[in-house]
């Protein structure tokens, strides 16, 4: 098993930028594909994006897609979720996790609020 940390959330205007950084400890991270996931109030947790082992391979849920940009770094087992011109409906605990099944336990997450 993996522990997973989420980290810098906060509360935002329409428009500003976030860095979410996300560290995997407890085993190996740079063979598998990693993805960040987001939960709002009242809502399933969705898909935000994903990257593959090497970093070379990205997907975008269509909702954030031009906006956040999904990053690695294997040598710190830590992924990035750089948010720009967030929106209102951006808001959300956030959370990494493995693409495929079966994912590690879910961290805490990291709440992200954009007010408009």
């Amino acid at each position: 098993q993996a522990q997973l940390i989420e980290s810098g959330g906060g509360l935002v205007q329409a428009g500003e930028s976030l860095r979410l950084t996300c560290v995997a400890s407890g085993r190996a991270f740079s063979s598998d594909d990693w993805g960040w996931f987001r939960q709002a109030p009242g809502k399933e947790r969705e898909f935000v994006a994903t990257i593959n082992w090497t970093g070379q391979r990205t997907t975008y849920a269509d909702s954030v897609k031009g906006r956040f940009t999904i990053s690695r770094d294997n040598t710190r087992n830590t992924v990035y979720l750089q948010m720009n011109d967030l929106q209102p409906e951006d808001t959300a605990v956030y959370y990494c996790n493995l693409v495929a099944e079966p994912q590690f336990a879910w961290g805490r997450g990291t709440q992200v609020t954009v007010s408009s």
